[in-house]
């Protein structure tokens, strides 16, 4: 007989509806069968009866201060409280714990400062010391504390690139905030979310017998076994020194890149291309953009809906049969080039990046090389290298700020900026992430309106060949700022530390053209020349590109006679001292972008597409804004 879930909308499930719907969360948190069906009563019914089972116990012991005076410190437990034990076979034995606080880290501070109880219930659970701080402070305890707290959980898929798959954080009540770790654990839990309340739990079963008394234990860690990375994931617990790992970095192998192929043919490179004749028009297929569409206008290009008449595909798709392309229309073109990705996938854009460094200097030293290359580590592969990269930089009194940064994601979507090491070493629980320097003490911007910001600055650069190189510049680039003036605190607010306005409804969006900039900078800046930083930013360029192109594929980027591509560079200015003390502004690559937004560029340059086709495609320069930098 089907029974009422108890929601708000009535809404109706039998077990078998239950399992059905959810049998992907069951198998993939590995909850045995035998509890399923305690488990869909529990979530039905909102069944909390844990505190029947389980007692919280707090048990003082003796330390020593920092004047060897003898103190008293505690810790809590949670043991098993029931006459005859816990069995781990009685089906009865699956319990909830209840989410106390669910977030993004975007909206954290605003929910402490607005939701009543929130701040007082989290310092109480966290046990943050409120005598005599003001509430801003408590605050700020908690911000830091949390992520010895946190676990997270996402929806959809954080490829798709939507704020709705951008993962949740969540700090389980005081029962389940509680349970300590153990490497061999009683208990396992997990986050399930139960989709006819749209609510999220977690779920916690015994794994062996426990005895009355016998304490609840978790892992922390359950799916990670490696024991270096393990003691790097659990320094936000444990108390650990990793300065001892070496933080040198060295080009992984070739399986590394390889594993980023995703079925994408090369060329072949024996076919007989033809040259580009300069005499007939070409027929250019475009699902890029409606401006785009719009504003090419040269007599020499003509729009086609049908891809197969098409003498140039000019796709925002990723285009992956460079083989076929190759062996049966020689003559077409398309604008990428196989294996680009890596310069446009954030852990590639290091390890290549890292290829120009200067010979007998070492990424990690104090001047990293290339000095254009903001130290810049795999939370999945290297966290073991970072945490002693960190630590060697707190024991140095070194600025520790980093942003982490996904490293399939564009429009500052997942990034964080912490100088928390607790914060960073929980987000590889939300997938691929990069974690760069953060750069504390970059170039700004004076905003009449606003003071001095951060900005940024996006060039789009012109690859017509890889062997050799040709590299443009384009001359008209692109500036973006924050919204508010710039200070090393504060790191969730957005409009102090990202300049990324375009996508945010509730963002003002700054706007300066590029000539009027070089103007103001010259201004604000009287003893630096744009034109020598500039040359500064175009040799970055060349040595990207070299870098990129200076291994065959799947290590670099492959020579392909058909391939024609645009890529948006985004860069900042940041403070430098050179040799003689004296200070200087140092070019830093952010990050290089496929398929950039070009709808600012034709609404305020008409001509830019037509000048990208036309350097791209018939090699015409002339009067076409663009700087040879290869």
């Amino acid at each position: 007989m089907p029974v009422t879930t108890g929601d708000s909308q009535g809404m109706e499930m039998s077990f078998s509806d239950f399992v059905e719907l959810h049998k992907p969360q069951l198998l993939g948190s590995a909850i045995p069968e035998r509890f399923w069906n305690t488990l869909f009563e529990k979530l039905k019914d909102e069944v909390y009866d844990a505190g029947d089972s389980f007692q919280i116990i707090c048990e003082q012991y003796a330390t020593e201060d920092a004047d060897n005076d003898g103190g008293e410190d505690h810790g809590w437990k949670i043991i098993a409280y029931t006459e005859d034990g816990i069995s781990h076979t009685d089906e009865k034995n699956i319990f909830l714990i209840d989410h106390a606080w669910t977030f993004r880290v975007s909206d954290a501070r605003q929910y402490l400062e607005e939701v009543a109880g929130l701040l007082e219930r989290m310092t109480g659970l966290m046990e943050v010391a409120t005598a005599g701080k003001s509430r801003e402070e408590q605050i700020e305890a908690v911000l830091c504390t949390m992520w010895k707290f946190t676990q997270t959980y996402s929806f959809g898929h954080l490829s798709e690139g939507s704020e709705d798959s951008m993962p949740i954080w969540y700090i389980m009540d005081e029962f389940g905030s509680r349970i300590q770790h153990s490497n061999e654990p009683s208990f396992r839990t997990v986050p399930f979310y139960f989709l006819p309340r749209q609510m999220a739990f977690n779920i916690m079963w015994p794994l062996r017998d426990l005895e009355h008394g016998e304490e609840v234990t978790r892992d922390y860690l359950p799916n990670v076994s490696d024991p270096l990375v393990r003691r790097a994931r659990l320094t936000p617990w444990i108390d650990d020194n990793l300065t001892d790992v070496s933080c040198e970095q060295t080009e992984p192998d070739m399986s590394y890149f390889q594993a980023y192929r995703q079925n994408e043919s090369l060329p072949d490179l024996d076919v007989e291309f033809p040259p580009v004749s300069h005499d007939r028009i070409l027929k250019v297929y475009m699902d890029y953009g409606k401006m785009l569409k719009d504003h090419l206008t040269d007599p020499r290009f003509q729009l086609v809906d049908d891809i197969t008449r098409a003498d140039v595909i000019w796709t925002h798709r990723h285009y992956k049969d460079f083989k076929e392309l190759s062996e049966e229309f020689p003559e077409k073109f398309v604008n990428q080039f196989p294996f680009e990705m890596t310069v446009t996938i954030k852990d590639l854009l290091a390890i290549v990046s890292r290829r120009a460094a200067k010979k007998g200097q070492s990424q990690n030293a104090s001047q990293p090389s290339p000095k254009w290359l903001p130290v810049t580590y795999n939370l999945r592969t290297e966290l073991p290298m970072f945490v002693s990269y960190f630590q060697q930089r707190e024991a140095q009194g070194l600025d520790n700020t980093f942003i982490c940064k996904p490293w399939n994601l564009a429009r500052g979507l997942g990034m964080d900026i912490t100088d928390n090491l607790d914060h960073i070493v929980k987000l590889p629980d939300t997938g691929p992430k990069v974690v760069c320097k953060y750069i504390e003490d970059p170039v700004l911007f004076s905003r009449d309106d606003v003071g001095l910001v951060k900005y940024d600055i996006r060039y789009i650069v012109l690859l017509s060949s890889v062997k050799p190189l040709k590299l443009f510049a384009y001359n008209v680039f692109w500036l973006r700022f924050a919204n508010k003036p710039y200070s090393l605190d504060h790191f969730d607010d957005y409009d102090k530390h990202f300049t990324v306005m375009n996508y945010r409804e509730e963002s003002p969006l700054k706007q300066i053209h590029y000539d009027e900039y070089i103007k103001m900078f010259e201004k604000q800046y009287p003893d630096f020349s744009w034109a020598d930083v500039e040359k500064d930013i175009f040799t970055m360029f060349r040595e990207l590109f070299e870098a990129a192109t200076a291994l065959p594929p799947p290590q670099g980027i492959c020579p392909s006679p058909q391939s024609r591509a645009m890529y948006a560079i985004d860069l900042m200015l940041k403070w430098d001292k050179n040799e003689k003390g004296e200070r200087y502004m140092q070019p830093q690559i952010c990050e290089v972008n496929f398929s950039p937004d070009c709808n600012r560029a034709c609404q305020y340059h008409p001509f830019f597409i037509n000048d990208v086709m036309s350097v791209l495609l018939f090699d015409d320069t002339v009067d076409k804004h663009v700087t040879l930098v290869s």
